[in-house]
This record gives C-alpha cells, sequence and structure tokens, in this order.
C-alpha cells in the first residue's frame, strides 16, 4: 500500500482504490497507490478530501477531482464531499505504493544505486534459456 496517513477511514482508502489518474490508469494504478490521497475527514456527513498532485501542470487534475468526489459522495456515510489540492506539500516518489513503483519501473537515485550495470543487472527478470 502507499503511504496512506492513518487517520483516514478504511471505506475512503477502498472507495478511492478504484479512482485512477488518467495518466496511470491503463496501468492499474489508483490514486492511493499514487500516493495522492493526503487525508479524509467527515463531519455532519460532509466529506472534505486533500489530494496532492504529481505536478501543478497536470491536465488532467479537473478529472481526477471529480472522479474522487464522485467516489466519495457514493459512500452511505456521506451526504456531500468536497475535493481539494493542497498545495503546501510536495508529492514525491516516496509516497507510491511498491505495487505502483514497481509497474511505473522508477529505480532509485543513481547516486544511492552506485553501479548502474549492476544495479539494472540484479533488478532485470531473468529469462530461462531454453535447453
Amino acid at each position: 500500500m502507499a503511504t496512506i496517513p492513518p487517520d483516514v477511514p478504511d471505506w475512503a482508502v477502498r472507495a478511492l482504490s478504484d479512482v485512477y489518474d488518467p495518466c496511470c490508469r491503463e496501468k492499474g494504478i489508483s490514486v492511493v497507490d499514487m500516493g495522492l490521497l493526503r487525508s479524509v475527514t467527515v463531519t455532519d456527513r460532509h466529506a472534505r478530501v486533500e489530494l496532492l498532485l504529481t505536478s501543478g501542470w497536470c491536465p488532467f487534475a479537473s478529472r481526477v477531482l471529480s472522479d474522487v468526489e464522485d467516489a466519495i459522495n457514493a459512500q452511505p456515510c456521506v451526504e456531500t464531499a468536497e475535493v481539494e489540492i493542497v498545495w503546501d506539500e510536495a508529492w514525491t516518489t516516496d509516497r507510491l505504493a511498491e505495487s505502483a513503483r514497481r509497474k511505473l519501473r522508477f529505480l532509485p537515485d543513481p547516486v544511492a544505486a552506485g553501479d548502474r550495470n549492476a544495479y539494472l543487472a540484479a533488478h532485470r527478470p531473468h529469462t530461462e534459456e531454453a535447453s
């Protein structure tokens, strides 16, 4: 799982696990797995969701906001919902779920990897040679 704040209700995580950033839909990476979810609070059946964006230039931001709002509004404990983008925290790849990291093939920082060729050799899928 991605980095999910501990106070986010399980029902919200489940609902948003079926919401995809259009850039990652074909890879099956949800907004939860991307680590875009910052908070979900509910007061008097009104839900407030805070999201991070991978980029302030995301051309699909309005689509993601609408999809998240629809998914939250569909929950029985919610009558109304608002979704806001948070600008005081930057999204980083540290927020990715391990499954998303593998699908996107994010490699570590080149300095941390040390020897690039050795790192790639150790992490490439091995194919068995035909006998």
